[in-house]
């Protein structure tokens, strides 16, 4: 079966436009336009695509078939008008996380849509906009502010695109189509690790940064200043010093080994942790790394015989072999891509473990089943959501100096069971030679060189997550991860051309006292004019520019511009306005009482968050029930695995509330006191034998 549009131009005796994959989008490859987005969208539309025969829910679209020079394969790219105005989603949640909730409605937004491998002979379905494993979605508002939505390359699930090939594409189309700034939510992982912080860590900017995307915004009231602040903190961290803080800490030879292993491979000198990460990850094959790995691991002291640990290279399993090989706890997390972080999964799984030695201490053999273990693991842990995650991952696993199993029993019930890894167990990965009592994660070690990629998650989870005794990087750290928001901003360019353009803004007074209180203006839009126009000239292309763009403005009719003082309308431009600036127009009939007025929604919310955010940034937050001001439910201390409480009061409304408690004991007095139980509020420091009174 075909690419749907290859069909569709059979019926129509048409030949379908093949363009390159590569040089698609290059400047003057099949086209460059100069106008603004609106208009260039629509040329693209009409020089470089096929309109398709079918709708997805009720939205037209457009198919550009790319041919992959080296893989001989043909990829179709999509684009989808939505028709704001009949969308069931007129608002833009990423407008409103991305800052930019200021920003007028537009009539139109454009996706653009490579489907994943397995779909690109399929006709596109009802709720395509709403599938995430697309190769590429980015969405354009029709006044060129947009949002890439997500990327997936070869470990996303395709056979033929990496995220490198996808991200350049989509970078060259922007280009051409003169999109104003473009988002990006960095939200993506590898083997478990955040990217924003190790490529942050290791380049000085997240993996977006190859092609100009700058910090935007970050969440929980992290600044620009403070952003980069963290990373160069992080980033200058001194491998000596790192060596030295984890002396007297497990982790300490297994570190010392990595650091010494690529500083002998590197012919520069490795310093910092970023010269380190920087090296590390470009390193391209296995084969270069394993030439020098022996002269990386060096031998054991005098002082340190005692202590040794012989490990010999896996040998090639049989398949028995390798349906029990067990793993050590760390690493099967480490490659997992978890909301919770690695030292609530731990705890859990060692939680889990002291049920079933208890157990085994008790009846002296057998096993628990699932249900019985997760009801004796919620005596510590309340979180069903996260002893179900551990419980699914923990088949084969080390946890400490014990080895966890599962199996059906001979009732058919799941069933867990425990061993003690020194009672006649022999790890299938490596042979070992203890010679004392082996201490917790010392099995089995991680060699240096093996794979780039275990010693980098090694390294990311030890030194960037857990550093010792060191709340200053702790805090840099959770700048990085708590700053998602980026964005290229496209300059503008003025062309060589016949043509004047002008930023035109309409003036803030037009949208009310109320706009002018709570909205910072929205950006101007882009209007082109002859060279030898006339102020007329200017207000009709203003005016068809803005009707064209927003929803409020579809009656807007522009009676003055601000800039050109006494000018009639007859008098030409050229020499009164120069070509780039901003000006200011005024006139009626924006619809101030249209729903469709800005990106963010009609709501206005109040965000006042103790940790200076007054914004939303797409966190997750709790309203206060008295004063209706929205906080982060972390800020309150509220965790992400918890429910929001039915009833949460903010500290400020429960100072209000009434003068602080005596020690005296509580007492109910009347029917007019209000007495609330302490689980069920936040926030209130009112608290007497679990129990909260507000009083009248």
């Amino acid at each position: 079966m075909s690419i749907p549009i290859i069909e569709t131009c059979r019926k129509r005796k048409r030949r379908p436009k093949l363009f390159g994959l590569r040089s698609f989008a290059e400047p003057g490859c099949p086209i460059n336009p100069t106008g603004p987005f609106r208009d260039n969208i629509r040329f693209f539309l009409k020089q470089c695509a096929e309109p398709e025969d079918y709708c997805v829910n009720g939205m037209p679209i457009w198919c550009t078939l790319l041919v992959h020079e080296n893989k001989s394969s043909v990829v179709p790219l999509y684009t989808i008008k939505e028709d704001v105005k009949l969308s069931s989603n007129p608002f833009c949640d990423h407008c409103r996380c991305t800052g930019w909730s200021n920003h007028f409605v537009s009539k139109r937004k454009y996706h653009v849509v490579i489907p994943n491998d397995r779909d690109w002979n399929k006709p596109l379905e009802d709720g395509v906009l709403n599938i995430h494993s697309h190769l590429l979605h980015g969405l354009i508002h029709c006044n060129g502010f947009g949002h890439l939505l997500c990327i997936n390359g070869i470990e996303g699930g395709s056979k033929y695109l990496c995220g490198r090939e996808i991200m350049d594409l989509w970078d060259r189309i922007c280009e051409i189509l003169r999109a104003r700034k473009i988002s990006v939510e960095d939200v993506s992982k590898k083997h478990g690790m955040d990217l924003r912080l190790l490529h942050g860590v290791a380049y000085g900017h997240t993996w977006f940064g190859r092609w100009g995307y700058k910090f935007c915004r970050g969440s929980y009231g992290v600044s620009e200043k403070n952003y980069g602040r963290a990373i160069e903190i992080l980033s200058s961290s001194e491998l000596d010093k790192i060596n030295q803080d984890f002396s007297d800490r497990e982790q300490c030879r297994q570190i010392k080994c990595i650091i010494q292993h690529y500083r002998v491979l590197s012919e520069s000198q490795l310093v910092t942790i970023r010269d380190l990460f920087k090296f590390m990850l470009t390193i391209k094959s296995r084969s270069a790394v394993q030439k020098k790995s022996v002269t990386a691991i060096t031998a054991p002291s005098a002082s340190s015989q005692r202590n040794f640990i012989r490990i010999s290279l896996p040998k090639k399993a049989t398949s028995k072999e390798k349906s029990s090989k067990c793993k050590r706890f760390t690493s099967v997390i480490a490659h997992m891509d978890s909301r919770w972080p690695a030292k609530r999964l731990e705890y859990a799984a060692e939680v889990i473990v002291d049920a079933l030695k208890e157990h085994k201490s008790e009846f002296c053999h057998g096993g628990m089943t699932r249900q019985d273990l997760r009801d004796a693991a919620r005596m510590h842990i309340g979180d069903t959501g996260l002893l179900d995650y551990v419980l699914k991952s923990m088949n084969n696993v080390i946890v400490g100096c014990h080895i966890v199993r599962r199996a059906i029993n001979t009732s058919r019930i799941l069933e867990y069971t425990i061993d003690d890894i020194d009672n006649g167990f022999k790890a299938p990965e490596a042979e070992l030679e203890i010679h004392h009592k082996p201490l917790p994660d010392a099995l089995p070690a991680l060699v240096p060189g093996t794979d780039v990629y275990d010693d980098v998650v090694y390294l990311y989870n030890n030194v960037l997550l857990d550093y010792p005794e060191s709340e200053f990087l702790e805090l840099a750290t959770q700048a990085v991860l708590d700053s998602k928001h980026f964005v290229k901003e496209r300059p503008f360019r003025d062309e060589d051309d016949q043509l004047l353009r002008f930023f035109c803004q309409v003036m803030p007074n037009l949208f009310g006292a109320e706009n002018i209180l709570t909205k910072k203006s929205p950006a101007g839009e882009l209007v082109t004019v002859p060279l030898h126009a006339t102020v007329l000239d200017l207000k009709q292309a203003v005016e068809k520019a803005l009707r064209d763009t927003y929803c409020i403005m579809d009656k807007l009719v522009v009676t003055d511009i601000v800039d050109l003082g006494e000018m009639d309308d007859r008098d030409v431009l050229f020499g009164a306005l120069e070509s780039g600036a901003k000006i200011l127009v005024s006139g009626s009939g924006i619809d101030l009482d249209s729903n469709l007025r800005h990106e963010g929604g009609a709501d206005n919310w109040i965000v006042r968050c103790e940790c200076g955010a007054q914004d939303d940034d797409g966190e997750r937050m709790v309203s206060c029930d008295i004063c209706e001001v929205w906080q982060h439910t972390r800020c309150c201390g509220i965790e992400d695995s918890e429910a929001v409480p039915p009833l949460f009061v903010c500290p400020g409304c429960c100072a209000s509330l009434g003068p602080p408690m005596s020690e005296s004991p509580l007492t109910y007095q009347s029917s007019d006191d209000l007495l609330l139980d302490s689980e069920t509020v936040y926030g209130m420091d009112l608290e007497y034998d679990n129990c909260i009174r507000i009083l009248p």
